[in-house]
């Protein structure tokens, strides 16, 4: 018997140090504080004392949990946590006024704990909450009156509210792959269209496995396209690749039935 107990998975742990060396500046001259792909397992509270800058990356981590600390960080105006372990969000998410992107896909949200302060988000633009579990959306949301973008795909969703439909700034609403009753979306009946639907999560964001099963379903349906498109080359004129082919007596029975009385 080996010696020692059997552990389970242990985060790295976040010093303020690398903190300070993972702030980066943003587009827009902010500053971001990019911590994905850290392996962290719980929310690091040294970043607490790094709480004025603009964007806070913790994507494709290991967290189960944010804390309504969160609410120190009433300069963001980003906030990216998607692809982690989160089972709910904190309450005090609702407080972060400045904030117009929100990305919490691909976590294990479920509708109860989607906090009702998530109304509060008057300047939200993007709201990211695919790949979930939500088996219903808020009616709440419908006061997210500046929102364009919106993705609710690949979660148990057999409506929409009409408050969330019919925002008045809304653009883009992505619902793919939901159990509807009648089905909200023509593309899903064309394999082929279904390559360039909306996704909301840009490939710079996937984590390497999620990366590699979109390029693989694109290959797919690029492959399809190709064959489609040559089978449909193959059978425009499938009688008139070769002469003396029989396509000229086909085509001489077409005419004298059209020209029978």
């Amino acid at each position: 018997m080996p010696k020692g107990k059997a552990k389970g998975q242990k985060g790295k742990k976040i010093t303020l140090k690398m903190a300070k060396n993972s702030i980066r500046i943003s587009l827009d001259g902010g500053l971001r504080l990019d911590l994905s792909k850290m392996g962290i397992t719980t929310f690091p509270k040294c970043i607490l004392k790094l709480a004025d800058v603009d964007e806070l990356d913790l994507s494709r981590n290991m967290l189960k949990k944010i804390p309504s600390s969160i609410q120190n960080f009433q300069n963001l105006r980003w906030l990216d946590l998607h692809s982690n372990q989160l089972e709910e969000l904190p309450e005090a998410i609702g407080t972060l006024q400045k904030l117009f992107y929100l990305n919490v896909s691909n976590n294990k949200l479920t509708t109860k704990n989607l906090p009702e302060d998530l109304s509060l988000l008057k300047n939200l633009r993007i709201l990211n909450l695919g790949l979930n579990c939500l088996d219903s959306i808020p009616t709440t949301l419908g006061a997210l009156k500046e929102l364009k973008e919106i993705g609710l795909f690949d979660n148990a969703l057999t409506t929409i509210p009409k408050s969330v439909e019919n925002l008045p700034n809304l653009k883009k609403l992505n619902a793919e792959r939901n159990p509807f009753p009648d089905s909200k979306e023509e593309v899903q009946d064309d394999p082929i269209k279904r390559v360039e639907t909306l996704y909301l999560v840009q490939e710079k964001d996937l984590c390497s496995s999620c990366l590699e099963m979109c390029q693989n379903e694109k290959d797919k349906m690029n492959t399809l396209k190709k064959n489609t498109q040559i089978t449909s080359r193959k059978l425009s004129f499938p009688l008139l690749l070769t002469p003396n082919s029989s396509a000229k007596d086909n085509q001489e029975e077409w005419r004298l039935k059209s020209e029978d009385p």
